[in-house]
């Protein structure tokens, strides 16, 4: 899974490696109930391999389109769309797609057409371009032409007689910074003065991490998405495929638990011990905490199917309070200002995930969840956000693209 390649090396959980986990209690009620309790943490996230998708339409000479998107650094861009007037060939950038900042941390903007290549699917044995009766405009239906078996290749490597307009000659790219994670891209068909008018069939795109090759691998079989969509600009194929494997992701950091002694409380301004958690992923300063996934020899945060786990003793009337980092954010968080442990004498026992949310902790500025450049992932040190001033509240407005908090993480207690 990518995560663990691109949260390699970051500093901010280097931070707990020497801390353990103290769950002692010394909060006894003489004659009460008192049990010890396991409450476990498990991220329930969907692994996703990219984090955003969409589709290009029919582009004719003289149009153009755009789409726009939000994107944070380490995240590239990749996108086909075919050239009509061939069998099986498509723009694009290379596989790896195309960096949104500079190696500085600046967005990347202007025309970024030289970034973008004529490419064969070689999936298609190809014709003379704007002529061959099994090309799109004058094919009796699609995937009509005789099978290649090739590979992908950019068209200046292939050998097959033909000569094709310049790339500037046919489609021009613009890239624009609309603010904070916000792009936007301009497709412009400019065939309609080249040698070779031609359309520009729908297509797709998806941002993605540094070292992905999301659409192909260039001297590698193509898919069948990516096949349909430089044959017969049909993307619904590639489409569907990119979109199930697409969206937001996040791990959970190390975190603080306490018993009758609230982590956080609503309302109030987060203290310094909660900023670093909720900011940074570090529960340095509190005395309870839980910082090393299960099964693993040394503290690090949980990644989708993996789980916390923490144990304390508690007594009828105890309440319990926990918060874990949303490190994919500026400053939110999961947990529980207070659980009630018993319920009439009994030991609380099960799923609790119904009593957790998710918490603003009031401290930086929200950016767009998952590209933020002063989160975690991206953000060039600790605290390096807009201080924001505000107090702890439940996030109400995380974005649409943020799942809810049971499809997020699950919550389990169970008395030992």
């Amino acid at each position: 899974m990518n995560f663990k390649f691109l949260f390699r090396g970051l500093v901010l959980f280097t931070l707990m490696t020497n801390l353990s986990c103290n769950s002692d209690d010394d909060h006894v009620d003489i004659g009460a109930t008192t049990n010890s309790f396991t409450v476990t943490i498990k991220n329930v996230f969907q692994e996703k391999e990219y984090f955003k998708n969409g589709t290009t339409g029919l582009i004719q000479p003289g149009m153009s389109e755009s789409f726009s998107f939000e994107a944070g650094r380490g995240h590239y861009l990749s996108l086909a769309t075919m050239f009509v007037q061939s069998n099986d060939l498509f723009y694009a950038p290379d596989d790896n797609g195309m960096a949104l900042y500079d190696s500085d941390g600046n967005a990347v903007t202007g025309n970024v057409t030289s970034m973008f290549n004529l490419w064969d699917a070689g999936t298609e044995v190809n014709e003379e371009p704007g002529v061959g009766e099994n090309q799109a405009p004058r094919q009796s239906g699609p995937n009509t032409g005789v099978v290649e078996n090739g590979t992908v290749e950019l068209i200046g490597n292939v050998e097959d007689g033909f000569t094709y307009p310049e790339d500037e000659a046919v489609i021009k790219v613009s890239l624009e910074h609309d603010g904070e994670t916000m792009f936007t891209v301009t497709i412009e068909n400019v065939s309609g003065t080249s040698p070779l008018p031609t359309p520009l069939a729908p297509g797709t795109w998806v941002v993605h991490n540094s070292g992905q090759s999301p659409l192909f691998s260039e001297g590698s079989a193509s898919t069948e998405g990516l096949e349909r969509v430089a044959e017969d600009g049909n993307n619904a194929i590639l489409e569907e495929s990119l979109a199930s494997n697409s969206g937001y992701v996040s791990p959970f950091a190390p975190g603080s638990f306490g018993i009758n002694d609230p982590v956080f409380t609503s309302g109030e301004a987060s203290n310094e011990a909660l900023e670093g958690l909720a900011e940074d992923g570090s529960p340095v300063g509190f005395s309870l905490i839980f910082n090393t996934p299960d099964g693993g020899s040394s503290p690090g945060p949980i990644f989708p199917g993996n789980s916390y786990s923490f144990e304390f003793e508690a007594t009828e009337g105890d309440l319990l309070s926990f918060a874990t980092m949303l490190v994919q954010s500026n400053d939110w968080f999961v947990g529980s200002e207070g659980i009630q442990l018993y319920n009439n004498g009994t030991p609380v026992s099960g799923d609790i995930t119904n009593l957790i949310g998710l918490f603003d902790a009031g401290t930086e500025t929200d950016e767009y969840a998952g590209a933020g450049n002063n989160q975690p992932v991206r953000q060039t040190g600790p605290n390096t956000g807009a201080n924001e001033e505000g107090v702890i509240e439940v996030e109400t407005n995380p974005g649409s693209h943020v799942p809810n908090v049971s499809e997020m993480v699950k919550v389990t207690i169970n008395p030992n």
